[in-house]
């Protein structure tokens, strides 16, 4: 009887460690009003390294094969991907371009010195046609980012005149005369980048008032976008919400800037790959402080905008390493892991759930700098880990957000803990989608969702993971990490049971 007692004991015991370790998520499918952007999976490129040259544009007489100069397999991936908008000249380097260099016969375009990244000459080969075109070809929608902080007023409204305007002008003729009759339908205009650092090291005040009349003078039915905060820098997003976001017309977003870096000792942010499960865990950690910064941050944006009618722009974040060796420090290559999926999906979860106030999203960068969704090296690609998130993730775009509350342990690293699970949902045609993130990269997951007065009667599922916490694709190697097709059971009534495998994102979708 006594050892009867001690089995059953036993017994109850591992019942409840069970119990307690499985999560839970349970979607309020009555309550979907908010849409999530298709913005929030924005991408950047800027003149830094090999974005532009090389990742994007080759020439036309490259031997690689092209579209007027644009690489045929970047387009054919970007559109595969379902990229809806693209942030340009920067970054930096927007604050020392002026966009006049950048037009009409190339042959005829003065060189500059980029002296932001790398101290290399930039020809001005690419420029605003050669970018709209490329916007145009990978079915994207353009944002221009306005020299505030070595440009003129004049400079940019005749910017803004020339890309958009229908009248007669001199500005117009000049568009024309350089091959483009139609104006283009630009609406996202970004006054300034990091105003507070590279962009002028102005205060907050001071900037205000500068954007106030930059703004003033760029017409047209424009989506306006402030230079907001670093980070945690709340005065700075107090301020410049206060002095601008109550005149009306004047101001339809403001940027927020956040990178996960983990520096150690002065200038090692540590290794793109070559890591184990402390950086792993260090990484995630500091991610997950997107989530504060937004919260944060929207709660002074509803202080002075009750209404929610200015969009926070999260229009550069990621993930932000060593250089890979051998390469130019100036370049900011690095490659591109699973710890890197793993950082994307736990973002544009955070950014889904908070679309309420986040209304567009570009992640830094899209090619061969920073956590981009492609590399390349002469003629080869890559599509990284980071691609193949945004690729699964797209099915939240311009869907409605599923508010859901979910209940899950924690994952846990010499004393200190995240959440072991991380998710967001949305309804769209009819179709329920579920995105999550298992962080905890040695141990599966039990989740059970729960859809009260469900209907649906299937699911299907897909998964990125890889054997290793740091596997990554490489030139000339199979892939290590790719999107599979994942196997989940049919529904139960309003519930199903999903164990979601170490280190991983997967998606669930529901369909009648």
């Amino acid at each position: 009887m006594v050892k009867l007692k001690s089995q059953l004991t036993i017994l109850l015991v591992l019942f409840i460690s069970i119990s307690y370790a499985q999560s839970k998520l349970t979607l309020h499918t009555e309550q979907t009003e908010t849409k999530i952007s298709k913005d929030i999976y924005g991408h950047f490129a800027e003149h830094l390294g090999h974005c532009i040259y090389g990742g994007i544009y080759v020439g036309e007489d490259s031997d690689i094969p092209n579209i007027r100069g644009f690489r045929d397999d970047v387009i054919g991936a970007l559109k595969d991907m379902k990229i809806p908008v693209l942030r340009w000249p920067g970054g930096c380097f927007a604050d020392t371009y002026h966009w006049k260099d950048g037009i009409g016969p190339r042959e005829n375009r003065p060189s500059i010195v980029n002296v932001n990244w790398g101290n290399v000459t930039e020809d001005n080969s690419f420029g605003t046609h050669e970018f709209l075109d490329f916007c145009e070809l990978i079915d994207a929608d353009a944002y221009i980012n306005i020299n505030v902080g070595s440009g003129t007023v004049q400079e940019a409204s005749e910017w803004v005149e020339y890309v958009t305007s229908s009248n007669l002008s001199p500005m117009t003729e000049l568009r024309k005369k350089n091959g483009r009759e139609k104006p283009w339908d630009v609406k996202y205009w970004g006054i300034g980048n990091e105003n507070w650092g590279c962009g002028g090291n102005m205060t907050p005040e001071y900037y205000a008032d500068l954007y106030k009349q930059f703004a003033t003078f760029t017409h047209g039915n424009l989506y306006k976008i402030a230079c907001g905060p670093s980070e945690g820098d709340y005065n700075w997003m107090d301020v410049v919400m206060q002095k601008t976001a109550r005149n009306w017309g004047l101001m339809q977003g403001i940027s927020l800037h956040k990178y996960t870096i983990q520096t150690r000792n002065w200038g090692d942010k540590g290794n793109a790959t070559g890591f184990g499960e402390k950086e792993w865990f260090e990484t995630l950690h500091e991610t997950l402080d997107m989530e504060t910064l937004v919260t944060r941050h929207s709660t002074i944006m509803d202080r002075y905008d009750p209404g929610k009618r200015v969009g926070l722009i999260v229009d550069e974040w990621g993930n932000w390493f060593n250089v890979e060796p051998g390469t130019n420090p100036g370049f900011l290559y690095q490659q591109n892991s699973l710890r890197d999926a793993l950082v994307a999906g736990v973002n544009l979860n955070i950014f889904n759930n908070h679309a309420d106030r986040v209304k567009m999203a570009n992640i830094a960068q899209m090619i061969n700098v920073l956590q981009s969704v492609i590399l390349t090296k002469e003629d080869e690609m890559v599509l990284t880990p980071t691609y193949y998130v945004f690729k699964m993730y797209s099915v939240h775009q311009d869907a409605t957000l599923v508010p859901a509350n979910l209940e899950t342990g924690k994952y846990s690293y010499e004393g200190k803990s995240v959440p072991k699970v991380q998710a967001s949902s949305s309804v769209k045609d009819g179709v329920l989608s579920v995105t999550f993130c298992n962080l905890d990269p040695n141990n599966s997951e039990q989740v059970e969702i729960v859809i009260p007065g469900s209907e649906y009667k299937t699911a299907s599922g897909q998964i990125i993971t890889g054997e290793k916490l740091n596997d990554y694709n490489d030139f000339g190697k199979t892939e290590a990490v790719s999107i599979k097709d994942f196997s989940v059971a049919k529904p139960k009534g309003e519930k199903l049971s999903v164990n979601l495998p170490s280190k991983s994102v997967v998606l669930i979708q529901f369909k009648n």
